[in-house]
């Protein structure tokens, strides 16, 4: 049995530069910093920041003094302003790419259009995007059924923003329906690098000589999540967090087993479980 990795999987630049922000931030003796939210969906690299003295915080009201770290998520503007009045020191590791969407909606927001952001309304950068603006100034969406539930007539232009990490094919049909209730204008908004892993993993999947897929990264990571459905759609694939969630039972017959990673997933975490795969085979 072989191993074969995706063309591009793993850490994107975004992840890469808040994960390098942090631990210097430690290594400079930062023992007093809180982390609101992952600093990326990914259960190993908040291990490494707990282990660090960086511990995660789920509300802005638990960080006592000291310094907050917004996470590559990004957070709503208004959580600058209350970090500030509380006397909190901010160390901002916001995605670029995301600080572009929150530009391209104030922008659209400023000229009266309204505003859908195609994504998961409970996701930490949506939540960024939403939760400062009028409620009746935008919708969450992601499925055509709930595209319906709303009268489009009422709104003469439309902005469509995609939440970074998605598969934007998965919700086309979603857009083409609002194209044909209005006047829909679309802003490029999926990451790069997130498309890049997509195409990658999709090339792998339809691979005819790979048997099965490994997609490693952290359960809460949409972009993880997105890869094992890509992957999914092609050939048996499995979400693993690491080695220790492999089975046995996936490899029987295989021969080539592909293996791609959620743009959070450090490097090392994608070698052990290559290893491990390896290690299982050698074993017998």
């Amino acid at each position: 049995m072989e191993v074969k990795r995706a063309e591009k999987y793993g850490f994107c630049a975004g992840v890469r530069v808040a994960d390098q922000k942090v631990k210097a931030f430690a290594g400079r003796g930062g023992r007093d910093g809180r982390i609101l939210g992952q600093v990326v969906h990914n259960e190993r690299v908040v291990e490494e920041m707990e282990a660090l003295g960086v511990l995660t915080i789920d509300d802005l009201d638990e960080a006592a003094g000291g310094t907050v770290i917004f996470s590559a998520h990004g957070v709503p503007p208004s959580f600058h302003r209350r970090a500030r009045d509380r006397g909190l020191k901010i160390l901002d590791t916001t995605c670029p790419f995301v600080y572009d969407v929150h530009e391209e909606a104030d922008r659209a927001a400023d000229e009266g259009v309204h505003l859908v952001f195609i994504g998961e309304p409970d996701h930490r950068e949506v939540i960024g995007y939403t939760r400062d603006r009028d409620p009746a100034s935008y919708h969450v969406l992601s499925t055509v059924a709930e595209a319906r539930g709303v009268d489009w007539s009422v709104y003469p232009r439309v902005k469509v923003l995609y939440q970074t990490t998605l598969n934007a094919e998965e919700y086309e049909d979603v857009v083409r329906y609002l194209e044909s209730r209005a006047a829909v204008s679309r802003a490029d908004t999926i990451c790069y690098a997130t498309k890049e892993n997509q195409d990658a993993a999709r090339a792998l999947a339809r691979d005819p000589e790979v048997d099965l897929i490994l997609v490693v990264g952290g359960r809460q990571s949409a972009n993880t999540r997105h890869l094992w459905e890509i992957c999914g759609e092609v050939k048996p694939s499995y979400l693993v967090q690491g080695p220790g969630d492999l089975s046995d039972d996936w490899f029987a017959g295989a021969r080539l087993v592909g293996i791609t990673a959620g743009a959070s997933t450090p490097d090392y975490v994608i070698d052990e479980v290559e290893q491990a795969v390896t290690a299982m085979q050698a074993g017998g």
